[in-house]
């Protein structure tokens, strides 16, 4: 809804759309079918029904909305009128403009925060049909926000100049690899790795699993295990305490540990190799068959 929206000033010289406008063919993201033209369409204000605006933030929305520049037909439009830092990340205000001349209805859509130098802010997949049915050649105002953990810290963000985008890339699962094995590995074992994340295919929606890779022990005792940490969430993930069991050929568990992380984080929709390494003391099982073995999170 426009539970942040900040604008309150009625002053015409102060007043301004902070964001650039955006657009895709309405094709992209629904089953309509008509092409975009030359034809310029201007798109009225609308309002969600369970929404209460005051007057002022009437007026303030009326005149934003005329401020916009027409759209060729057939078009979606994301407009971005300001952002806002909450506890909970980030509350991005836009237009979302339709100038299809049939209203129109949206389902999960990823959208971009970018800045004035296109680098993404943050990232986030929306339920769209939140904000209802879109009207024919209409721009309704929204507040979308992005959870904190979407959000790339290292990236700026200026109040002016900044993009609301949809985001119309593919979703494939990628490799992940962290800055000392980037620079570590040669790129025929990057290639590989990036085989088997392929090979494994994408881990279910919304959920995080461990697929081990390598399993070895050291002359001194230690059980070195190379884990692929795979991120099925739209958002990045952060570890701090792992439990692990690793499994023999025969379901024995043979080692287990605590293992703490600092700033460790598993990218939205990614692989991220990486290997733990169990202490002598923490091997329960001498000369385990590791013909086939498996790691799992101690409950």
């Amino acid at each position: 809804m426009l539970s942040f929206f900040k604008k309150k000033s009625t002053d015409k010289s102060k007043l301004k759309n902070d964001g650039l406008e955006s657009t895709v063919p309405s094709s992209e993201l629904t089953n309509n079918d008509a092409q975009e033209s030359t034809e310029e369409v201007e798109t009225l204000l609308s309002i969600h029904p369970a929404a209460t605006i005051s007057n002022e933030q009437m007026y303030v929305l009326r005149f934003l909305n005329n401020e916009l520049p027409l759209l060729k037909a057939n078009q979606l439009s994301l407009s971005g009128i300001e952002w806002a830092e909450q506890p909970e990340g980030l509350a991005v205000s836009a237009f979302v403009r339709n100038s299809v001349d049939k209203e129109l209805q949206l389902g999960e859509v990823r959208l971009l925060l970018l800045n004035e130098q296109q680098q993404v802010k943050a990232k986030h997949l929306f339920n769209m049909k939140e904000i209802g049915s879109l009207p024919a050649r209409s721009s309704r105002p929204w507040t979308f926000m992005f959870p904190i953990e979407t959000i790339a810290s290292s990236i700026d963000l200026a109040k002016e100049n900044w993009t609301l985008a949809f985001d119309l890339t593919s979703t494939k699962h990628e490799l992940d690899l962290a800055p000392a094995w980037e620079e570590a590995l040669p790129e025929a074992q990057k290639e590989q790795l990036r085989k088997v994340v392929a090979e494994l295919g994408d881990p279910g929606k919304d959920e995080l699993n461990f697929t081990g890779l390598q399993a070895k022990f050291t002359a001194d005792g230690q059980f070195h295990v190379t884990l692929l940490m795979r991120n099925g969430y739209e958002k990045n993930l952060k570890i701090e305490q792992l439990p692990l069991q690793v499994l023999d050929h025969q379901k024995d568990v043979i080692a287990e540990g605590q293992f703490t992380f600092e700033d460790f984080e598993i990218k939205a929709n990614t692989t991220k190799p990486w290997t733990v390494i169990f202490h002598k003391e923490l091997v329960t099982k001498e000369q385990p068959d590791l013909t086939t073995w498996s790691v799992r999170v101690k409950g």
